[in-house]
């Protein structure tokens, strides 16, 4: 008889494929309260069951859950969101340098303390060595890692002679990699070649300080260029647009994502009409405004000077937020070495965003941005098991979305906290 069922099971197309994923994989996590997404209410006393890596079922206090499954014990009793995406970061750090061979005791740390360890269960790598950011997103799809889904834009490209003054001390020969194209032709060869190469987009630096007040700009036929072939490719263009005027470049070469604000010239403001053009054309803006704080610092520029630049930057993310223009949440950590994302959701907050409007930047902004929304950015049945779980709850303070306990991506525990 047993024979005649396992003929029988095998003879049925995806008999097997139907079956449940072993105990191993099948789970249970409570939590005292789940933002199912900035957009819907909460559910407090929530539990969820987490299935070969996807999200199974989610309920409440009202509904038990299922019995007889393992629970994450470590995990549980804490606020769940979906997994965070840092839309800003770079792996140039000399710790991530030979990721095709450095060991797991060497890599593990950095990798978590830059990402998983503040719930990024997704990163862009905005500009890093693209042969090694690649064998590092490698060996995390392999599990060799415990690590993010790593998206990158490769090696960026810059104006013709438009390397900035802030570059010109690294290696000459790293100097001589940075692409400066001539022409709109070579420049879809660039990117032609870095998406061969594994990018999933392209970035540009649209204008770039040359020190004394002087800013070299990317013709707007390169620009255009670039997106177009970028965006035939199925990729995103991100820029950094350095000052008003390059913000308005990107906006006219049909850019998708501003990677900053903008603190050039002094005083740096956006705007209505520019704002306006932003929205209408569907750019995203990454505001990194702790960026700033910690560049002026290093400028030593005094105490009060800094914070009023710092707030020219807060008021355009201000006006772009009201005006219904997609933020995404980043950094810029790995160009800048303070790990913590403390401070940046406090000067969003400070900037009027609410916590729920920061909770979209880390979640369904970013899914919804990179055409992922079908797998992930929310905690819903079907969805990727990409979760975060905090130990406060952010809507009573902001800080709260670095009081990480747990990072799960695919139904992996990442990151637990120690107790």
């Amino acid at each position: 008889m047993q024979r005649v069922a396992l003929l029988l099971c095998l003879s049925i197309t995806g008999c097997a494929s139907s079956q449940r994923p072993a105990a191993a994989d099948r789970w249970l996590l409570t939590g005292t309260r789940l933002y199912v997404a900035p957009d819907a209410p909460p559910m407090d006393n929530a539990w969820m069951v987490v299935s070969g890596g996807k999200i199974e079922a989610v309920g409440s206090a009202s509904e038990a859950p299922p019995t007889g499954l393992r629970r994450a014990d470590a995990c549980g009793g804490g606020v769940i969101t979906a997994g965070f995406q840092n839309s800003h970061v770079h792996f140039t750090d000399p710790a991530f340098a030979g990721a095709v061979g450095r060991s797991l005791e060497e890599l593990q740390p950095p990798l978590t303390g830059m990402t998983t360890r503040f719930g990024f269960t997704t990163v862009v790598d905005t500009g890093s060595d693209p042969a090694n950011t690649l064998a590092l997103r490698q060996r995390i799809e392999r599990g060799e890692l415990r690590g993010p889904a790593i998206l990158s834009v490769g090696a960026p490209l810059y104006p013709q002679n438009g390397i900035p003054f802030y570059l010109r001390d690294l290696p000459p020969a790293l100097l001589q990699q940075l692409a400066q194209p001539a022409t709109a032709e070579e420049a879809r060869a660039i990117v032609r070649k870095s998406f061969e190469s594994g990018a999933q987009g392209t970035k540009l630096f649209i204008a770039t300080p040359q020190g004394h007040g002087e800013i070299r700009r990317m013709s707007s036929d390169i620009a255009r260029a670039v997106v177009a072939e970028t965006r035939g490719l199925g990729g995103l263009t991100m820029v950094h647009p350095t000052d008003p005027e390059g913000v308005s470049a990107a906006v006219q070469a049909g850019v998708d994502i501003l990677v900053h604000t903008t603190i050039d010239p002094p005083k740096s403001a956006w705007s209505a009409e520019l704002v306006s053009q932003l929205v209408a054309r569907n750019v995203s803006v990454v505001p990194t405004l702790q960026l700033w704080g910690y560049e002026l610092t290093k400028a030593k520029l005094p105490a009060d000077v800094r914070d009023g630049i710092v707030a020219d930057a807060e008021r355009q993310l201000a006006a772009f937020s009201s005006a219904g223009g997609q933020v995404l949440f980043g950094t810029d950590v790995g160009y800048m070495t303070d790990l913590d994302p403390t401070q940046e959701y406090v000067l969003m907050a400070h900037a009027g965003l609410t916590p729920m409007q920061i909770l979209a930047s880390l979640t369904t902004a970013p899914a919804a941005r990179w055409s992922a929304a079908e797998r992930r950015g929310r905690v819903k049945p079907g969805l990727d098991a990409d979760l975060v779980v905090l130990g406060g709850d952010p809507a009573t303070d902001v800080r709260r979305f670095s009081d990480v306990k747990c990072t799960i991506r695919a139904g992996k525990e990442l990151f637990v906290r120690s107790p």
